[in-house]
């Protein structure tokens, strides 16, 4: 093991960031699906237990399998995620062990141990349990998926904004584990991540059930999971606006560099105020931006709430300590630009809804397919502009990422990566393929309602597979 603060091989520490960020990138899709999901299946069954009408639970039971589905999947590639820790970043595992490791370990007690000890009941419990036992494991899991994202995000933002610890012969102690949990940056990080998610699964579900209008037009499930969803966008997509204006100002407050490379904000000019840049493509060798678009005084309002604000610049801080700026800099407009996309969809489809219009067939059913992977594409985006916006620390202030990698030689790196390719694409290659399968034969609740020119006794066939047997099976309104 290399000791800390001796740079290792740069070509290593590339690739060993690389192998993380797509084992990371890949991994958080699912999540991130299970958290908005978890809780739309909370609606759904509570809709059924109020009125009894089993269009409610034929659609639960739907989505029930996608879910169980996507559960597994996010279980075995955040399995594989964590043992990088130990491998490709040791130092940072020594240095900080003591307080990221008690926090992803409160993550397995209380929040994966309730997910998978109540996931049975609901797959495989209808037959089984009592109406309000199942609604109960329903909600458990749902909460179970909050109280993990609580935990991760609470040990990711102390990376950011590190508090409550004291340096102990080159180790992070905690000192006040209220501080630890609750550091300057994760109620915002919190927030924000929670709303994405089901913002995520909102647009996940709408844009599925548009499709599945446009061949079934009279399909109740779909009627239901549109405007379900749309309404949801139409109250969270704004709500998300406001809570990343405030996780901005906290970013502003305590990564001021990483703001800076968000708003491609070189230099101050004096009482001239920072343009909100809408076009540009950051210089970093030359400290400077080319092919400028701008709205003058534009960050300065957003980020400063004066007409003549201003806030650290890139030039104000070392070379050394600087992030990527263009990577952060696009990363971070993607975002912004499908929130804005998200809340113009959500607008819209309310409009139409109150209209009487919203299920035509017409542009609009047309144009919402295409928003059905927006959430998770800022999602991404989101994670990209906040992780390597913090570089080059791997703990802000306090431990350099090149400090934090392990001495791995960088052809041992590649195998591992290349293998990580190869698992990835058989194992979830599998799982897509099973998912796309059952959302191929759409969300069927009316199953007299028969696809747009096929007749009913048409309908594709399918053996069951044992998820569809376990979710199908028994209950008051058995398969």
């Amino acid at each position: 093991m290399q000791p800390l603060g001796v740079p290792m091989d740069v070509d290593a520490l590339l690739l060993s960031r690389i192998q993380f960020a797509a084992v990371i990138s890949f991994h958080i899709i699912f999540p991130s699906f299970t958290i908005g999901l978890a809780s739309w299946l909370v609606v759904l069954e509570a809709r059924w237990l109020r009125t009894r009408d089993e269009a409610w639970k034929r659609l639960y039971r739907f989505w029930l399998k996608i879910f169980a589905v996507s559960f597994g999947l996010g279980v075995v590639s955040g399995v594989v995620m964590s043992y990088q820790f130990g491998t490709n970043w040791g130092p940072f595992s020594v240095f900080a062990g003591e307080v990221i490791g008690p926090l992803m370990g409160y993550e397995v007690l209380t929040a994966f141990f309730l997910e998978a000890s109540f996931l049975g009941i609901m797959l495989f419990g209808w037959d089984r349990v009592g109406d309000r036992i199942h609604f109960l494991s329903t909600v458990l899991v749902a909460v179970g998926t909050l109280i993990s994202a609580f935990w991760i995000l609470s040990a990711n933002s102390w990376m950011h904004t590190p508090a409550g610890y004291e340096l102990v012969d080159g180790r992070a102690v905690p000192t006040d584990w209220l501080a630890v949990i609750f550091n300057p940056s994760f109620p915002y990080r919190f927030a924000h991540m929670v709303v994405a998610t089901f913002l995520a699964t909102g647009f996940a579900v709408a844009g599925m059930a548009a499709i599945a209008l446009r061949r079934r037009p009279g399909d109740t499930g779909a009627r239901r999971s549109l405007a379900m969803a749309l309404g949801l966008a139409a109250v969270l997509a704004p709500a998300q606006v406001f809570i990343g204006d405030a996780h901005g100002l906290n970013t502003a407050e305590h990564q001021p560099a990483k703001l800076a490379a968000m708003e491609g904000h070189w230099r101050n000019q004096g009482d001239d105020g920072v343009p909100l840049l809408l076009f540009a493509w950051p210089d970093q060798d030359a400290e400077e931006n080319r092919f400028e678009i701008a709205v003058p005084h534009g960050a300065s309002l957003i980020i400063t709430h004066s007409w003549t604000g201003s806030f650290p610049a890139l030039t104000d801080f070392p070379a050394d300590e600087r992030p990527p700026v263009a990577v952060v800099f696009w990363a971070f407009r993607v975002m912004v630009g499908l929130g804005l996309l998200m809340v113009l969809t959500g607008f819209w489809g309310m409009w139409r809804h109150w209209r009487g219009r919203l299920f035509e067939d017409g542009l609009y059913l047309r144009l919402v397919p295409f928003m059905t992977p927006a959430g998770f594409l800022a999602i991404l985006a989101g994670w990209f502009t906040t992780e390597i916006g913090r570089q080059p620390w791997v703990v802000h202030g306090l431990l350099r990422t090149a400090d934090g990698a392990s001495g791995v030689p960088a052809n041992q790196v590649i195998s591992s990566l290349t293998g990580f390719a190869v698992v990835y694409t058989v194992i979830f290659g599998a799982g897509l393929y099973y998912v796309a399968r059952l959302l191929a034969r759409g969300i069927v609740v009316d199953e007299r309602e028969p696809a747009a020119g096929l007749p009913a006794l048409q309908q594709p066939k399918r053996p069951l597979s044992a998820l569809d047997r376990g979710v199908d099976a028994g209950g008051p309104a058995g398969g």
